[in-house]
């Protein structure tokens, strides 16, 4: 059955399901290869969509690496784990707030168990949650502070 993928405008490319496409696109040097990762990663298995989605985080298109990413956080959400060399793209992009992987790191962080996770991503989890508590903390005592500032002006 003859798909009718559009490269130009990216219609029907998340339901690609086909790989060898895929490659083919990318010799051709189509345009929404970003997007039909994401496609990859609903519809092939992990080690199908990997390398393709590496392939797509180095795309020269911004946009479209910003999809290729989003495919690597999609590719954590359903399968619960992420390729090796999944892994090292992240690790490589950076995991800081400007950094274009910073919502695939995310993803990753919340559909990987802990014990899946490589070592400098359980670092990055054990930090985040540390910083999350004390903001919580701090929160609640200055919310504290204000209602106690509140409550004595209103007497």
């Amino acid at each position: 059955m003859t798909k009718n993928w559009n490269w130009q405008t990216g219609e029907r490319l998340l339901a690609l399901d086909d790989p060898v496409e895929w490659d083919a696109a990318f010799e051709r040097g189509e345009r929404s290869l970003g997007t039909a990762a994401i496609g990859l990663a609903f519809n092939c298995s992990l080690e199908e969509a990997s390398p393709r989605i590496v392939r797509a985080t180095q795309l020269p298109d911004i946009a479209q690496r910003g999809f290729a990413f989003t495919a690597a956080g999609t590719a954590a959400r359903l399968n619960g784990t992420l390729t090796p060399e999944l892994y090292a793209v992240l690790r490589a992009e950076g995991p800081g707030r400007r950094s274009i992987a910073v919502n695939a790191i995310d993803d990753t962080l919340t559909f990987v168990p802990f014990r899946r996770l490589p070592t400098w991503l359980k670092y990055r989890r054990v930090v985040s949650t540390v910083r999350n508590k004390l903001d919580a903390w701090r929160l609640s005592a200055s919310y504290a502070v204000i209602d106690a500032w509140k409550a004595m002006r209103s007497r």
